[in-house]
C-alpha cells in the first residue's frame, strides 16, 4: 500500500482545506503548486479529495502512537471524525437544551458546533475513493467499514432530531402509466 509521500505542516481547519499548507511533493517539482503529478485541470472534487487524503495521512502521523495506513481501522476513522468536530460550524442542540428539536431557535445557546452530517458523508466518500486510489484494497477499506456507516447514520438521525427536521430518502416517483388508445371498430 502506498502511503502518500506528501507532507503537511499545518492542520488547522482540515475540512475547508484553506489553511492546510506546504503540500510539498517528494517528486521534486519546483513549481510550488503542490504535487507534480496533478494536471492543471484537476477538478474541484479531485483537489478536495487530495486535501482530505493528505489531512487524514497527517492525522495518522500525528496520532499517538503513529499509525500506518495498513493498520488503520474503522475505529481510527471514527476518532478522526470526532477530531474534526472541533472545526465544525453547525450548531447541534443537546437533549437538555430548550431548543432541542426546534428548527430556528429564537436565542443563542451553549450547545456545541459540530461537523454537519452532509459534510461528514461527503468526506467519507472522498476518503473511501482516495484510499483505493492510493493502493488500498476495497475489502480492507476502513472508510467503508460497518462502524463508519452506522456512525454516519446515527449522526444524521441525531442532527435531524436536534434540528426538528427529518431526512427522508427521496423516493422515485412512479412513472405514469400510459394506456394505449382504443379504437372502436
Amino acid at each position: 500500500m502506498d502511503l502518500v509521500s506528501t507532507t503537511n505542516t499545518s492542520l488547522e481547519s482540515p475540512t475547508s482545506g484553506s489553511s492546510i499548507t506546504n503540500n510539498g511533493s517528494a517528486s521534486g517539482s519546483g513549481s510550488g503548486s503542490g504535487s507534480g503529478s496533478l494536471t492543471p485541470t484537476s477538478s474541484r472534487y479531485e483537489n478536495q479529495k487530495r486535501r482530505d487524503w493528505n489531512t487524514f495521512c497527517q492525522y495518522l502521523r500525528n496520532h499517538r502512537p503513529p499509525l500506518s495506513l495498513a493498520l488503520c481501522s474503522g475505529s481510527h476513522v471514527l476518532e478522526f471524525l470526532n477530531y474534526l468536530d472541533q472545526f465544525g460550524k453547525t450548531k447541534v442542540h443537546n437533549h437538555p437544551c430548550p431548543f432541542f428539536g426546534i428548527p430556528n431557535p429564537p436565542a443563542p445557546c451553549p450547545c456545541p458546533l459540530r461537523q454537519a452530517w452532509g459534510s461528514l458523508d461527503a468526506l467519507i466518500g472522498r476518503l473511501r475513493a482516495a484510499y483505493e486510489e492510493n493502493g488500498g484494497r476495497p475489502e480492507t477499506n476502513p472508510f467503508g467499514s460497518r462502524c463508519v456507516r452506522i456512525y454516519l447514520r446515527d449522526v444524521r438521525d441525531y442532527q435531524a432530531k436536534a434540528r426538528g427536521v427529518s431526512y427522508e430518502k427521496k423516493r422515485k416517483r412512479p412513472k405514469p402509466k400510459v394506456t394505449a388508445p382504443t379504437t372502436d371498430g
